[in-house]
């Protein structure tokens, strides 16, 4: 990703604007430390006023929280982002943060008719049979009203507020203008990538904002689930589709949440959460692309207990490579195998540059330990993401973002089962589909497959080599050909060189002194100098003396170093 040179501070008077307001708000949630350390103090003078009193009742992380839903779209899926990040943050932060409710005040229908204007050519009552003014829900980043086709179907209408992107875009700069001052100036922040962090939230959050990446997110889906009549994913109408603007079936049925309706109609509850729970496992150990907003809202069930899903902004993808060491992760835990553990969650790029493999294989041995004993149907997930968020936190590991946004789903899927019934176990549940998924993997079938790829790809690079090849020597030939070097360590090294440099020049000054001191005693006897020769005898004597003694400690404390 190409990062553009940015102009500072003073020369765009909306971000200073917008930065003082955040400063603001921060400060009169009582988190002028955190607007100092992030570098936002310089907006903000005189933070001390607006600040609670140092007793307040209220934490730090839930006025965090409340600060954060303040400040509008950006810092909410900000705070919704970290609530994930067990790793980066401590518990109480990550519980607390999870509260966030992602709602807004309606937008006045008038703006939204005027959008759908802007985008479809045409107001509301042309382009739709019927369009309801009042909306059915409205959260930060658009607002949904139904609607009726001319052929009599029933849609909903989700439409962009007017202005969110202005305003995320002048947020994520102010993100991202920030991660490098964190990074220098607060220690915590010091091992974190937070370079990568804001800008892989960014795009995450730009995706969102983006209707037609929505729409291609549900058909996406909707294609994995055709043949299967357990899970239902809306159709989009792309003539009434744009990137403010986005109409798909309306959803019926029951919302997951609402259990009395459930029961009321027999519908299983178990049922429901077995179809969920599989819905989540093909996605993410077949397609490697799930859906990651799993929140009751977004479920509704229809009477055969088959299940309606909603709302596609946010997706994930998992790789195969990252699948197949997660699954191995899985069955090192469950073989209590820390080594192994270690070693997968290493590949997955779990541990940085800096990371104590030994404490952190220790740490996993302990975790391992807490769960021995106890059968996969006992443990709970949340609890086992928790932990392993908890190990990394404490040894300084950042999760790549994919797995923590993976871990997210996994504990949210577990709640929702859990919701439907109390006696349900996820773990327990999703262990022999993971295995049989495994062991499909490893089948002779899927090797021919995997060596059928690897001799395509072999033989690509076979026919593009001799391309490439005289590339590279044409650029050696005509002295283009750079080496980039990257150093780590050598600066701490050329630092103790130079103190092991600086100790033996005053080593041999040291021995010069004794030497000179010697040299005094020899003409010690001589007339007309003998007093002089005492007293600087004894200036000599005394400073020598301290000068060694000072120069001993140096060394000894290096030794130990």
């Amino acid at each position: 990703m190409t990062i553009l040179p940015r102009s500072p501070w003073h020369a765009n008077r909306p971000l200073v604007e917008r930065a003082g307001h955040v400063s603001r708000v921060l400060a009169r949630h009582g988190l002028a430390t955190l607007v100092e350390q992030s570098g936002l103090g310089r907006f903000r003078p005189r933070l001390g006023r607006f600040g609670r009193p140092a007793d307040s009742p209220v934490g730090r992380a839930v006025r965090l929280r409340q600060a954060l839903g303040e400040l509008g779209v950006t810092f909410t899926k900000l705070g919704q982002m970290l609530s994930t990040r067990a790793d980066l943050l401590p518990a109480e932060f990550v519980i607390e943060l999870a509260k966030l409710q992602d709602a807004a005040p309606p937008v006045p229908v008038e703006l939204i008719e005027r959008t759908i204007v802007e985008e479809l050519g045409a107001p509301p009552d042309r382009v739709y049979a019927a369009f309801d003014r009042v909306p059915l829900a409205s959260a930060s980043i658009g607002q949904v009203h139904a609607a009726q086709l001319p052929d009599g179907s029933s849609v909903v209408v989700k439409v962009r507020r007017p202005g969110v992107v202005d305003e995320v875009e002048r947020d994520l700069e102010i993100l991202a203008r920030l991660a490098p001052w964190l990074k220098e100036h607060v220690a915590m922040a010091r091992h974190l990538d937070l370079e990568a962090i804001v800008s892989e939230f960014a795009w995450t959050l730009r995706n969102e904002l983006d209707y037609v990446h929505e729409g291609r997110n549900a058909d996406r889906l909707r294609q994995a689930f055709a043949d299967d009549a357990r899970v239902w994913i809306p159709r989009v109408d792309w003539e009434r589709t744009t990137k403010r603007v986005i109409t798909m079936e309306r959803v019926g049925g029951i919302k997951v949440s609402d259990l009395v309706s459930l029961d009321q109609l027999a519908i299983p509850r178990r049922k429901i959460a077995e179809n969920a729970v599989r819905m989540f496992l093909h996605e993410v150990l077949e397609l490697g692309f799930f859906h990651a907003d799993p929140h009751p809202g977004n479920f509704f069930v229809q009477p055969d207990g088959s299940i309606a899903v909603v709302d596609f902004g946010m997706v994930g993808r998992i790789s195969e490579g990252v699948r197949t060491h997660l699954l191995r992760a899985g069955l090192a835990g469950i073989e209590q195998d820390p080594e192994s553990l270690a070693d997968e969650l290493f590949a997955l790029g779990v541990a940085g540059r800096g990371a104590d493999r030994g404490a952190f294989t220790r740490d996993l041995d302990h975790l391992i330990g807490h769960w021995q004993g106890r059968s996969v149907g006992e443990l709970s997930a949340a609890a086992v993401t928790r932990e392993l968020g908890a190990v990394s936190f404490r040894n300084g590991l950042q999760l790549p973002g994919e797995l923590a946004l993976l871990l997210r789903v996994v504990s949210m899927s577990e709640g929702l089962g859990l919701m439907l019934d109390p006696e349900f176990r996820y773990l327990k549940f999703a262990a022999p589909i993971v295995r049989e998924n495994w062991r499909r993997g490893r089948s002779l079938r899927a090797g021919f497959a995997r060596l059928g790829r690897a001799t395509a790809e072999a033989a690509d690079l076979g026919l593009e080599l001799p391309k490439r090849a005289g590339r590279l020597l044409g650029r050696a030939e005509r002295g283009e050909l750079e080496l980039g070097v990257r150093h780590e360590g050598l600066d701490r090294f050329a630092h103790e060189l130079q103190g092991m440099t600086n100790r033996l020049s005053l080593s041999m000054l040291l021995a010069a002194s004794v030497v000179a001191l010697a040299v005094a005693l020899g003409v010690n006897g001589m007339p007309g100098v003998e007093r002089y020769v005492r007293v600087l005898f004894a200036l000599g004597f005394l400073f020598s003396l301290a000068f060694g003694a000072w120069l001993l400690v140096s060394i000894l404390r290096a030794g130990r170093r």
